[in-house]
């Protein structure tokens, strides 16, 4: 209960004037020695390229071989950005025209995006109480045209992926885990990002561990591996000496320049050791809160299916209707339950932005980055032309969203905060209900 953070200088809370919760940058919190001697040790080698240079660090190699021990898997590729690994994901299994991917309606724009530059359809999923893909919505959506499943792991912690993963398996599909918002997330004992054929994680500031930016992508099987490190660089092998080598007929591809570069392994590394104790910070502290909040009365919470293997960054509270959970945001942000102009906390989720499938405009209107309009205009896609994309094509996704409000639980919290922000909550209920 009493978790000591290191670092003195860490901004907690201050209930004074302007009353600010920390932000909601969980591995911003525990840049520290670490990662600072771990970034001079790169530049005093004068090597902050992966592949040569003066005096190598190995540090993307050793991020990668960390990663592959802690989920245990076959293989794992360092990116320099979740969205870079999610494209270089949907290249590795041979996406592309004539095909779909199955993805949820909450989820991030890189997931619609890395879809639509493949050439591929995304076919929205509607979620459950999980705030995950519904499995049952899955195995409806499902068509001759499905290629692959891409389950998010939103806010913190899995939904049912021991499901979708059979799912995905009888029916021959592969599976992509984004698990970018829920490093350190585990269910039922076995981390997420070891179901799926392949995974990727985010190191952008947001994320459970930072390096600003930053991603990985990992795999058990040796064909997806090549592709994925070809995709990721410049199309083709390296030797041993770090440079292309193009007589490998396999790997003679085009590659997109995703390389991470030393100074961002070097910094995730020296965070992947902190991750245990921020996952465990956020999640004592959600759970914490979660009590001091149950018996409100027309407030319910998000479905977690395994609370021990959930990461802990978001409490997600589901209010009896939309006007209800307008005004308790809004009364308990008066009360201070908020951050600074930089960070985004203690909000409606119909504010939750790109998160949201009818927010995406360019998705909604289907548009290009192409004069041509593809790929909603390739032949090879005339399977989707009436598939819609405007808001009350999930209508469980839409019902959630609408009367749900989100807090982020920075790891930082102190049980003070956490009886104060409690408070704040319960006396909007009260005033709420008195007033009715």
């Amino acid at each position: 209960m009493g978790d000591k953070i290191k670092t003195e200088s860490l901004t907690e809370v201050a209930f004074d004037n302007g009353e600010l919760l920390p932000y909601e940058w969980p591995g911003s919190y525990f840049l520290d020695q670490e990662e600072e001697n771990a970034v001079l040790d790169v530049l005093r080698r004068r090597s902050p390229y992966r592949y040569y240079g003066h005096d190598l660090g190995r540090y993307a190699e050793r991020l990668e071989a960390a990663y592959c021990e802690r989920l245990g898997r076959n293989y794992a590729v360092a990116v320099n950005s979740g969205t870079a690994a999610l494209s270089i994901a949907l290249s590795a299994i041979n996406v592309g025209p004539g095909d779909e991917v199955l993805v949820p309606g909450y989820m991030w724009v890189s997931c619609i995006s890395s879809i639509v530059r493949t050439g591929a359809i995304p076919k929205l999923v509607d979620i459950d109480e999980t705030f995950c893909m519904n499995p049952e919505d899955l195995l409806r959506k499902l068509s001759q045209h499905s290629r692959a499943v891409l389950l998010v792991h939103m806010s913190g912690a899995p939904g049912a992926v021991d499901t979708i993963a059979d799912i995905c398996r009888e029916k021959k599909l592969y599976l992509i885990e984004d698990c970018a918002q829920a490093n350190g997330a585990s269910f039922r004992g076995k981390p997420v990002g070891s179901f799926g054929d392949l995974a990727i994680f985010s190191f952008q500031l947001n994320k459970n561990i930072t390096a600003g930016e930053g991603g990985l992508l990992v795999c058990d099987d040796e064909t997806l591996y090549r592709r994925a490190w070809a995709c990721h660089d410049m199309g083709y092998a390296r030797d041993r000496d770090g440079r292309l080598d193009a007589s490998d007929p396999t790997c003679q591809l085009w590659g997109q320049g995703s390389r991470c570069a030393e100074i961002i392994a070097a910094v995730v590394l020296a965070q992947l050791a902190k991750l245990d104790k921020i996952t465990g910070l956020m999640r004592q502290r959600k759970y914490l809160l979660r009590e001091k909040l149950a018996g409100l009365p027309n407030l319910t919470f998000r479905k977690i299916l395994d609370p021990a293997g959930d990461s802990g960054a978001f409490l997600i509270l589901v209010w009896k209707n939309r006007d209800m959970c307008i005004e308790i945001v809004n009364q308990t942000r008066r009360n201070g339950i908020r951050t600074g102009p930089s960070g985004i906390n203690n909000i409606p989720m119909t504010e939750w932005g790109l998160h949201l499938y009818q927010n995406n405009l360019s998705l909604v209107h289907k548009r290009s980055n192409n004069a041509a309009g593809r790929p909603w205009t390739d032949p090879l896609n005339a399977f989707a032309n009436e598939y819609s994309y405007n808001y009350g094509s999930l209508p469980v996704m839409d019902d959630l969203i609408g009367r749900s409000s989100l807090l982020a639980i920075p790891p930082t919290l102190t049980l003070d905060a956490l009886d104060r922000i409690a408070q704040s909550f319960q006396n909007a209920v009260c005033a709420y209900h008195n007033l009715r």
